[in-house]
């Protein structure tokens, strides 16, 4: 039964049995149980009479020192929230009590709990997707453009170029470029287009030749006697035997070619002027609408491998994750320094957020209070507290009416 409800139906008896006793033929029993009734009803009246008081006027009646927690808000307030802010919740034993629990060892126990879930791995796969589809690539393309464009800008080429040259020669890269290029040039001098190529050429130059005398009898002879033909074997045959010989690292005019390629290549990388225009192109060409199409195709290349992947883990219950994962927490237990160096600084971030933001718990209760109007409060009050209020009025009763009892008893 509800409290409030036995208080009433305790004073309501209380109440009954005295106007009865007030009717029934006086006899001692009666005397005895009249004065039990009489002072249970007075004790009854005069506590909830207290009780009443504490919430609102009792009857609607202003009497003095009475509807106490409406009169006395704001002082209660700032009590309840004394006692919360120094008492309850002070800095203190937030601390101590954040120390005590090790927040990073904590989170990842808890971590380690979900990871090791195929429904929370896959859950947090599903939710990645479609993050991944709205990415929004144009933004993250200018960025992309302009922290590129930057770094041209930023970037000493002359410095990067001396170095590229000089880890290419270290590691024989210009050697197997200009092998490449031989083998390309031998391939190309021993096809039969260009033997009647070389021949043609060849014939159109010895007929423009205009010379006289012995000289011009010479060559016209030579032209006779040659057709284009031959003229082309001859050449190309030349041009394969010369090849051949550069591609040979005993060759003297190979050494005398690749020192002219390298004395070249590094005359380029000093020359500020050529390497000032090659950095203005490249600028121009990053910063160009053409550049943000080039930054923008591959980023979608990467989004669609990203979502191709997670679709993929989705599949498998997120794998790869996991794995991943155990790798990052194996990786960190082989440094416990690193854990604990990391353990101290979000401890101390998190003690500063408690002496930082400590008053705000007080703010908090303060606000939510001033948005309750009179009534609001004294209802919410009444039903925390107010249902064991009401034994006061159901034990006054019943302590009036044993001592009532006790007093008739002394009478006799």
């Amino acid at each position: 039964m509800n409290s409030r409800y036995l208080a009433v139906l305790s004073l309501a008896i209380m109440a009954c049995g005295f106007i009865v006793t007030l009717i029934v033929p006086e006899t001692t029993f009666v005397f005895i149980l009249q004065g039990g009734f009489e002072a249970g009803l007075v004790g009854g009246i005069a506590d909830w009479f207290a009780v009443t008081a504490l919430f609102r006027h009792p009857m609607g009646i202003p009497i003095p020192h009475t509807s106490l927690l409406l009169r006395n808000r704001d002082k209660i307030v700032r009590a309840l929230i004394s006692a919360l802010e120094n008492e309850l919740l002070n800095k203190e034993s937030i601390e101590n009590r954040l120390r005590k629990l090790k927040l990073l060892q904590l989170a990842g126990r808890l971590l380690t709990k979900l990871a090791a879930r195929r429904k929370v791995r896959t859950a947090l796969i599903e939710e990645l997707i479609p993050m991944v589809q709205q990415l929004p690539l144009e933004k993250a393309a200018e960025l992309a453009q302009s922290a590129v464009a930057s770094v041209v800008q930023r970037t000493d080429l002359k410095l990067v170029a001396d170095k590229l040259l000089t880890t290419a020669m270290e590691k024989g890269y210009d050697e197997m470029a200009l092998d490449y290029v031989l083998g390309e040039a031998l391939g190309w001098s021993k096809r039969p287009e260009t033997r009647v190529l070389l021949g043609k050429i060849a014939a159109e130059k010895i007929a423009e030749v205009k010379m006289g005398g012995f000289m011009g009898f010479a060559v016209q002879a030579f032209a006779g006697f040659m057709d284009e033909d031959k003229i082309g074997g001859m050449l190309q045959n030349m041009l394969v035997s010369g090849i051949r010989g550069l591609q040979s690292d005993d060759s003297p005019h190979r050494d005398v070619i690749m020192r002219e390629i390298r004395v070249r290549l590094f005359q380029f990388a000093e020359n500020e002027e050529a390497i000032g225009r090659i950095q203005e192109r490249l600028h121009g060409m990053v910063q160009s609408g053409e550049g943000k199409l080039f930054m923008l195709a591959r980023l979608e290349e990467l989004r669609s491998l990203a979502l191709e992947k997670l679709e993929e883990q989705a599949q498998t219950g997120g794998e790869a994750l996991f794995k991943l994962y155990a790798t990052i927490v194996r990786g960190l237990n082989r440094d416990p320094e690193r854990i604990v160096n990391w353990e101290n600084k979000l401890l101390a971030y998190a003690i500063h957020l408690v002496e930082t933001n400590h008053y705000r718990i007080g703010q908090l209760v303060k606000d939510n209070l001033d948005q309750m109007d009179d009534a609001a409060l004294v209802n919410m009050l009444e039903n925390k507290v107010g249902n064991d209020l009401q034994w006061i009025r159901v034990n006054g009763a019943l302590c009036g009416f044993i001592v009532g009892i006790v007093l008739a008893l002394f009478q006799l």
